[in-house]
């Protein structure tokens, strides 16, 4: 069993398996010193987002010059560009709390201008204007306002989507619910029907794709991080007695081992479909850390807080199949339809993903923003990816996110 000793960013060195690191934290049951460590940076619920957020952001983005490297590498960009769009993303997550405020029920959606470096607040009308512009974010106008938009994604929820129809999401620039039709199917009967009683719904707009969404699980392979019976799936990130993954994964009571085959504890709830989250219990000489694996590409992740990151925003995904990839935030909000049924209110990133990185984790800057769901495509060829945000599963279980 080939060994290696590294250093976890503020952390001391500890000797673990390589090709057994946790995909997503550090889950370890090597040193005791580390243990207490992670005792000592024991934080806050996954609610945070606030201006310590942002500061605690901006010296992880100035302190961490392997995340600016992997910008490099996924978004084509320059050291200085890397560096400016970390800055510029930390400071819009505080923006955009202080803009929807602002905002009121004038608030149409925002997104990041990754070209300008600011947060693009719609609005659907100028009442709010100069209140929203004096928050720092840009205005424009749009059509219709998030509830409406909102109200629209509620009524398509709550129908049957047949297997041709890939999802659906908010598009807050285009101020419409998007619609994805798999190209093969468009011209199918049921998808004519679905999309004729989505318009009726409210503001739709429909886009083709040629692929079909699918969850990201795995038959089990040796030096894999954690298993449910003979799947396998990656660590999300770590919360006070045990820590978040996918829901695919498993089912409550089910027993987790980790990479190197021992007993790490059960499956303590799981929601799938509607959801895809779920929570497993740390135990058996397991314990926590605020840790999301850099996999050599980049170093190991603090995690801070989980402030959301808007749309248009860097991401980075952490996973055992793929390692460490970046990408950009596509769209909030989205209905994912999988063959096994619709998953609501997920992510989607164009950071690829491959099957067995399911539950890993997606992270901006040091704050956590979720675990992956599912996508299409591979790290070769490019894809998209969806995950589920973060704070849903905290607060649905009332679980305190694990931070340094």
């Amino acid at each position: 069993m080939r060994r290696t000793t590294f250093r976890a960013a503020g952390l001391r060195s500890t000797t673990l398996r390589t090709a057994g690191l946790s995909a997503a934290l550090l889950l370890v049951s090597a040193a005791a010193g580390l243990g207490q460590a992670s005792a000592a940076t024991s934080g806050s619920s996954g609610s945070s987002g606030s201006s310590a957020d942002a500061r605690s952001g901006t010296r992880a983005a100035a302190a961490a010059p392997a995340l600016v490297d992997a910008l490099q590498r996924d978004l084509h960009l320059t050291k200085a560009q890397a560096t400016d769009r970390l800055a510029a993303e930390t400071s819009a997550r505080t923006v955009e709390k202080a803009a929807r405020k602002a905002a009121g029920s004038s608030y149409g959606g925002s997104w990041f201008d990754a070209a300008r470096g600011t947060l693009v607040v719609g609005l659907a009308d100028d009442s709010h204007r100069a209140a929203v512009e004096a928050t720092g974010a840009r205005v424009t106008r749009v059509a219709h306002t998030e509830r409406t938009l909102d109200a629209t994604m509620t009524k398509l929820n709550a129908m049957d989507a047949p297997g041709g129809v890939a999802g659906w999401h908010v598009d807050p620039k285009s101020s419409t619910v998007t619609v994805t039709v798999v190209d093969a199917h468009k011209s199918d009967n049921d998808v004519a029907k679905f999309l004729s009683r989505a318009r009726e719904a409210g503001p739709v707009n429909v886009e083709k794709t040629s692929h079909q969404p699918r969850t990201l699980a795995a038959g089990t392979v040796g030096g894999d991080p954690y298993y449910t019976g003979n799947v396998r799936c990656s660590i999300g990130f770590s919360v006070q007695g045990g820590f978040i993954t996918a829901g695919h994964c498993g089912t409550p009571g089910m027993s987790v081992s980790g990479w190197d085959g021992s007993y790490i504890g059960n499956f303590q709830g799981s929601s799938f479909p509607d959801n895809d989250y779920a929570w497993v219990n740390v135990g058996s000489g397991w314990w926590t850390v605020p840790v999301v694996l850099g996999w050599g590409t980049v170093s190991d992740q603090l995690v801070r807080g989980s402030g959301e990151a808007p749309v248009g925003a860097s991401i980075c995904r952490s996973g055992s199949t793929s390692h460490w990839h970046c990408g950009t935030v596509l769209a909030k909000n989205e209905t994912v339809n999988y063959s096994q049924g619709a998953v609501h209110q997920m992510t989607k990133t164009n950071a690829c993903a491959e099957p067995g990185d399911s539950g890993g984790s997606f992270i901006s800057g040091d704050q956590a923003q979720g675990t992956t769901s599912g996508g299409w495509g591979n790290c070769g060829s490019g894809g998209e990816t969806w995950f589920q945000p973060i704070n849903e599963v905290l607060n649905r279980y009332g679980l305190r996110l694990h931070t340094a």
